[in-house]
């Protein structure tokens, strides 16, 4: 039941992303040029609503739906971690003309060719599990 759940939450979210063009190549295009406000109000937006429900959940102690107490422990904190990191997603995100999430929200809507892209994820990401104890943290 649980994986319906999630099923139907990442259906509603594919189609939030293609409705609202978070998931056009030419809207993240836009965006790297400085052209336009699009996504970055639907970023900017994101992270205000993230923000004001991360602290909401830990204030009121909200609990799952399962009853498992959300927890969110502390992270390390590195400028070389954040700026690495946040270069080589962007540079990704450029060159792909997408992010992890609509990625698969365009193979939904039928561009097949993101598939390349998709494969390319998750071998980077195959690849920094090997690299990780390497890189700095």
């Amino acid at each position: 039941m649980r994986t319906f759940g999630y099923l139907l939450i990442g259906i509603i979210f594919g189609i939030t992303m293609f409705k609202s063009e978070a998931a056009s190549w030419f809207r993240i295009y836009e965006m790297f040029q400085f052209d336009a406000f699009h996504m970055y109000g639907i970023i900017g937006s994101a992270l205000v609503i993230g923000i004001v429900m991360v602290q909401l959940i830990k204030r009121l102690k909200v609990s799952s739906f399962y009853g498992e107490k959300i927890m969110f422990p502390p992270k390390a904190k590195s400028v070389a971690r954040y700026m690495i990191g946040g270069i080589i997603f962007g540079l990704g995100w450029a060159l792909a003309g997408a992010c992890p999430g609509p990625m698969f929200t365009l193979v939904g809507a039928g561009y097949v060719p993101i598939l390349v892209v998709i494969a390319a994820s998750i071998l980077g990401t195959f690849l920094y599990g090997l690299l990780k104890n390497k890189l700095p943290h």
